[in-house]
């Protein structure tokens, strides 16, 4: 029989095979650090709530961060999301019932992937970029240390984001597990003239700038220099760090991001009685979440869309008010080749007693040496995250982060040393029932919007009872099943079993050549000992993995394989050992 993978078992490393992967499993796909998705929610709906943090850490290094906090890539192409089949699985609330309900206490240790290598490697940053290469490159065996110019390691966790959307207690205790792996961190040292960049690289193997964006940006708005006006990335810093408990009565807040949101949310804290979020663009166009929009509007902030400031009005020196006028998008879908156009004769004011300006902000290179500005053309120096990719989200810091990890350790080894593999292992240690298809799409709980404050965290979480059913919800899309006609007496009981009209279909049979190198698959040549014209296929797309027809197959024609992704030592994959 001629498989759709290249083997049916073992490691693999065919195209074909990473091409199986990216197409049958959308949300790992998504994922900037590739996460296993489908293994974590499985480990939850067994109840095994510790590995699926473990699989969590080992993929993307702050679960419960990024469980409270991540923009969610993932969730969108969810197939339990297409057309037909519901809301797709809410993989992040998910993530953080890993994290709420493990039972360790102690920072959780992953095992060394190789031991000492006696490599030395700094890193300019200790935000999630820096602490996540960090993580990977002890793992792999160098002593690292990480620089942190702030009092407080952490970046934009505990910079940019208010406490009522992620406890500190949550990132202080997932920033230990990074030290636990032999990281050393050292805050209130600044990269600089103090301790010049090149002197980095003198005393170390490589070097990972990831100090971020924390330059603010400013648009060159008439008034812009009155009192009153600040941007939205020192504002939340003051307020996170205890620097700012107060706020006017008037807040108008110009951005449409995540910052401009809790610029909105958390100056409604400090007791401000309109707090409004204005964005030249329309809802839809907003980087941030559907739920976001929800809790501005239970928390009484109104979104003005289609607007662009084009003066801060003053009085003695300080901002009293802002003179929008109205816009119109035109130039398509595409942001980049987007148009935005003033309509003449729909200015208006706004009367404020302090604006914020959310309007971004980029990497600042100032403190570094002239001659090593441009990382790509020094040796030994490399940069991760957002300082070379703008502002990004901590999942996308993350993923960037860890690739860059990658690319150290080949340099200062002289090798490559780890190797992606798609491990297939034959049977499965999961089912599902079509009745799991109509769980409905759990929701975590809230506090009330009257007894929110700066400091109490609004989402709740899951219950393990919510996180249980949610986690059954997932079809699973790590299982192949596949009908060996070889073995096939076609006697039709599968497709009278099947749930769904386009599961199991029967096409004409194919000769052909089986899947090339470019990774495409093509058609097979199954050689089929009958006079059948037919064949039934499994399509991938709409199989739900609910085992009704393994159950009735009177042959046992139907193989299910699990299939993953793992990076492993490059020696181990060439073995082509089984796991």
């Amino acid at each position: 029989m001629k498989r759709i993978l290249s083997q049916s078992e073992g490691l693999a490393h065919h195209p074909g095979d990473f091409h199986w992967l990216e197409k049958n499993i959308p949300c790992q796909a998504a994922c900037p650090a590739s996460t296993d998705i489908p293994g974590y929610l499985a480990a939850i709906s067994r109840g095994d709530y510790a590995e699926a943090y473990r699989i969590n850490l080992r993929d993307n290094v702050f679960p419960a961060v990024l469980g409270r906090v991540c923009s969610r890539p993932c969730e969108p192409p969810c197939r339990h999301g297409w057309e037909g089949l519901g809301a797709p699985v809410a993989i992040c609330s998910s993530k953080r019932a890993a994290a709420d309900f493990t039972n360790q206490t102690d920072p959780v240790v992953l095992p060394p992937v190789f031991p000492t290598t006696g490599r030395r490697v700094a890193i300019v940053g200790a935000g999630v970029a820096g602490l996540a290469a960090a993580r990977d490159l002890a793992l792999w065996g160098h002593a690292v240390t990480v620089y942190e110019k702030h009092a407080r390691s952490g970046g934009m966790m505990i910079q940019g984001i208010p406490h009522f959307r992620l406890p500190r207690a949550v990132i202080e205790k997932e920033i230990r597990q990074v030290e636990a792996q032999g990281v050393r961190i050292v805050t209130g040292t600044e990269v600089g003239p103090s301790l010049p960049l090149s002197r980095l690289l003198a005393d170390h193997d490589a070097v990972i700038v990831a100090a971020g964006t924390l330059k603010p940006t400013r648009p060159p708005i008439p008034g812009g220099a009155l009192q009153g006006v600040e941007h939205g990335l020192q504002f939340l810093f003051d307020v996170n760090e205890g620097a700012r408990a107060t706020i006017g009565r008037r807040v108008v807040i110009i951005g449409g991001g995540f910052t401009a949101i809790d610029c909105a949310r958390t100056a409604r804290r400090l007791g401000a009685r309109h707090a409004g979020v204005y964005y030249r663009r329309s809802a839809r166009e907003m980087y941030i979440m559907a739920e976001e929009l929800d809790e501005m509007a239970e928390e009484g902030i109104p979104l003005v869309t289609h607007v662009n400031p084009i003066e801060i009005i003053g009085q003695d020196g300080r901002a009293t008010a802002v003179r929008f006028v109205r816009t119109r998008v035109e130039g398509g879908s595409d942001k980049n080749a987007q148009k935005i156009v003033p309509i003449e004769g729909s200015e208006f004011e706004v009367p404020a007693d302090n604006v914020i300006l959310a309007t971004g902000q980029s990497a600042d290179r100032s403190w570094m040496d002239v001659a090593l500005q441009d990382a790509a053309s020094t040796p030994r120096l490399f940069a991760a995250g957002d300082f070379v990719n703008g502002p990004s989200t901590l999942i996308e810091a993350i993923g960037h982060a860890r690739r860059c990890a990658r690319s150290v350790d080949e340099f200062v080894m002289g090798e490559s040393r780890l190797h992606d593999a798609v491990v297939i292992e034959t049977g499965r240690d999961q089912e599902r029932t079509r009745k799991m298809d109509h769980i409905p799409l759990q929701h975590p709980a809230v506090a009330w919007v009257s007894r929110r404050s700066l400091h109490r965290e609004v989402e709740k979480g899951f219950s393990p009872a919510q996180a249980a059913k949610e986690s059954k919800r997932c079809y699973l899309c790590h299982y192949k099943y596949e009908i060996n006609m070889d073995l096939c007496i076609y006697c039709d009981q599968c497709i009278q079993v099947k749930p769904r009209e386009k599961c199991i279909v029967k096409v004409m049979r194919k000769r052909g050549p089986t899947p090339t190198d470019t990774g495409e698959p093509g058609p097979y040549d199954h050689r089929l000992n009958n006079d059948h014209q037919f064949e039934y296929v499994i399509n991938q797309e709409e199989c739900i993995r609910c085992d009704a027809c393994l159950r009735v197959c009177p042959t046992h024609c139907i193989d299910v394989q699990k299939v993953s992704l793992k990076t492993l030592p490059s020696k181990q994959v060439g073995t082509g050992s089984t796991v």
